[in-house]
């Protein structure tokens, strides 16, 4: 199989994953098609999903599928280049991947500092052309560089971004930015309905799912944004990573794909 077919039957999928989403916002043990779910393994087979738990094995969802984050033909692959045209990779491995530590720029690439990665993404929000859009901060991961996003005239926040260490290159970040984010997302649902998840429940299903994941760690703050939470995750007193809940089934989908926490510049 080519890889236009292939790329043509995820196509119908996702618009099938979507359809089947929306009249039926799964929230059983198998969780639902897109993350809407609380359960342990994910969603039906994980697509597209999170799941409570990253989804393990779904055909476009966190955990191996055909476009999933750790292996995926199409996926983020979470380690050492798995994903055929996704991800994190690293060591230039992917073969259309944008997530790769390295990039192009090989293994002895000096890296660039947290200060110009907030100015690229400064002329990334100004390329769009919308003056409403500002950067609260950026965080230093060892795979990359993490901004947030907000709207100035609202105060919520609109989508997250990554930052390429070697390159410079800013693009939309993966997992719940792209399928959660109701306005800003890939799915760009612009739903007017009403959230039934508060920040407070939130930040519960967070805390439940670190404590059997990463005993130890705690959900300390909760952004939000427009159809989920991103909380930020201590460890001994520091950030150690970060998660998303989603604002209407409350599944959790946490962020595999930083790598080792360094630094953070918060942006006035």
């Amino acid at each position: 199989m080519n890889m236009k077919t292939i790329v043509a039957v995820a196509a119908i999928l996702v618009v099938l994953a979507a359809g089947y989403a929306v009249a039926r916002p799964a929230d059983g043990f198998w969780g639902g098609m897109m993350g809407y779910g609380n359960a342990i393994t994910g969603g039906m087979s994980g697509m597209m999903g999170g799941g409570f738990g990253n989804g393990f094995g779904g055909m476009m969802g966190n955990g191996g599928g055909m476009m999933g984050n750790d292996g995926g033909m199409m996926g983020y692959g979470n380690s050492y280049g798995r994903g055929m045209m996704g991800g994190n990779g690293g060591y230039g491995s992917n073969h259309c991947g944008g997530y790769g530590t390295q990039g192009s720029n090989g293994a002895n690439a000096t890296p660039l500092t947290i200060d110009p990665a907030k100015e690229a993404v400064e002329q990334y929000l100004a390329s769009t052309g919308n003056a409403d859009l500002a950067l609260t901060e950026v965080m230093e991961f060892d795979n990359h560089f993490y901004a947030e996003v907000k709207e100035k005239s609202t105060g919520t926040h609109a989508f997250e971004l990554i930052v390429n260490r070697y390159t410079g290159a800013v693009f939309p970040e993966m997992g719940p930015n792209m399928m959660w984010n109701t306005r800003y997302g890939h799915m760009n649902l612009n739903t007017d309905a009403q959230i039934t998840v508060t920040e407070e429940h939130a930040l519960k299903n967070a805390q439940a799912y670190l404590d059997k994941t990463i005993p130890g760690a705690k959900a300390d703050e909760a952004d939000a944004f427009y159809g989920y939470y991103t909380i930020h995750v201590l460890k001994d007193g520091k950030t150690y990573g970060m998660l998303s809940v989603n604002a209407y089934s409350g599944a959790v989908w946490y962020h595999n794909w930083h790598g080792t926490f360094v630094k953070i510049l918060e942006v006035d």
